[in-house]
Parts: C-alpha cells; sequence; structure tokens
C-alpha cells in the first residue's frame, strides 16, 4: 500500500512573498498615475489567498483586496488613489498583502508595499535632472581642481636652474680667477690664493653645475 506524500508543514509568517512592484507612486497632475497594478506572482505547487491591508484605507480603492492564486500563477491587484490632495503630498502610506493556503487562516506570509503621492511628475523630473546635473558639475570641477594643483609641479620642473646652482657657479667661476699659490706679483690678499688642487675642485663643480644648466 503506498504511502501518501506529505507536503511539508508550512511555518507562519515566513513563505517569501512575490509582488512587483514594491513602491507605489501617485502623481498628483497625472491622473493616469492615480490608478496602480500590483501583480502577485505564486510560484508554489499549491493554491494560496490573499489579503491586501492598508494603513490609511479612505485614501485607497483596492479592487478585489481579497482572492486567490493558482499554483504557479499571478493575478492582478488594482490600486486606485481617491482622494488627491496637497495635504498629502509626499506622506508615505503602506500597503501589507497577505498570503495564506486555501485552507488555513494562518498568515504564511506577508509583504509590505509603499504608497506616496506627489504633486507632479515633471518637477519630480527636474529635480532629478537638477539632481544629476549638480552631479556632473561637481564632478568636472574636481577634475578642473585636480589639474591646477598639478600645474605647479610642471612649472617648477620646465623652470630655469635655481639660485643655489646660480650662486655656486659664481663661486666657482670667483675662485678660478683668483691666483694661485706661489705668485708674488699679484695686488691679491695672500689668504685668497688658492691652491692648485682647490682651482681643480671649483673647475670639476663648474662643470657639473654647466650641465645641470644645460638641461633645463
Amino acid at each position: 500500500m503506498q504511502q501518501q506524500k506529505r507536503q511539508p508543514e508550512l511555518v507562519e509568517g515566513n513563505l517569501p512573498v512575490f509582488v512587483f512592484p514594491t513602491e507605489l507612486i501617485f502623481y498628483a497632475d497625472d491622473q493616469s498615475t492615480h490608478k496602480q497594478v500590483l501583480t502577485l506572482y505564486n510560484p508554489y505547487e499549491f493554491a494560496l489567498k490573499f489579503k491586501v491591508l492598508c494603513t490609511t484605507p479612505n485614501k485607497y480603492t483596492v479592487v478585489d483586496a481579497t482572492g486567490a492564486v493558482k499554483p504557479q500563477c499571478c493575478v492582478d491587484i488594482v490600486i486606485r488613489h481617491r482622494d488627491v490632495r496637497a495635504s498629502y503630498y509626499g506622506v508615505i502610506d503602506k500597503f501589507r498583502l497577505q498570503v495564506s493556503e486555501q485552507s488555513q487562516r494562518k498568515a504564511l506570509g506577508k509583504k509590505e508595499i509603499i504608497a506616496t503621492l506627489l504633486p507632479s511628475a515633471k518637477e519630480q523630473q527636474q529635480q532629478k535632472e537638477e539632481e544629476e546635473k549638480r552631479i556632473k558639475e561637481h564632478l568636472a570641477e574636481s577634475v578642473f581642481f585636480e589639474q591646477t594643483l598639478c600645474q605647479p609641479e610642471n612649472r617648477t620642473a620646465s623652470s630655469g636652474p635655481s639660485l643655489l646652482t646660480v650662486f655656486l657657479g659664481i663661486v666657482c667661476i670667483a675662485a678660478l680667477m683668483l691666483p694661485t699659490l706661489g705668485e708674488m706679483e699679484s695686488l691679491v690678499p695672500l689668504y685668497l690664493h688658492l691652491s692648485v688642487n682647490q682651482k681643480l675642485v671649483a673647475a670639476y663643480v663648474l662643470g657639473l653645475i654647466t650641465m645641470v644648466i644645460l638641461r633645463t
């Protein structure tokens, strides 16, 4: 005798609920948005019954707020905003979609959908475009400042020899022009007479400075 397969026991509140969209936006100046559609999907092997609850039911009309959806099927739930007024702009309302097995009363799963009334679709689009424009301008300014910050380095690298290099070159030239030790007929004081080795060092340093100046 074959045993009948038992359906696994479903824990209350843990069943995933698949509904699209999860956010409803109504625009006061666009009547076509005053009617929104929620689509409930049932990917399971058993039928589900559903119920739609709302935090402010006086502002909305839900067509077929209760019903059933067959296994691996979907149903559309129509929601209409019936109280469009300026005092409701920006107020966030919530819908709760509860699902349960047809033979039971306990809710197997639930999903919350938020709903918002905005004054104008055009204003919303303009705000979005302005925000995108501000972001682009900020990025452009960032690139500009990075380029200007790098410019002084390029100028320093491409500028002429430094004052220290020029000063060392003048000192070396002056050292080479001073008399050598042993010259008695010079009018320069004796303590300013340089040895041959000192003049060789000055000539070597002057050669290095000359190479540096030519490279810059």
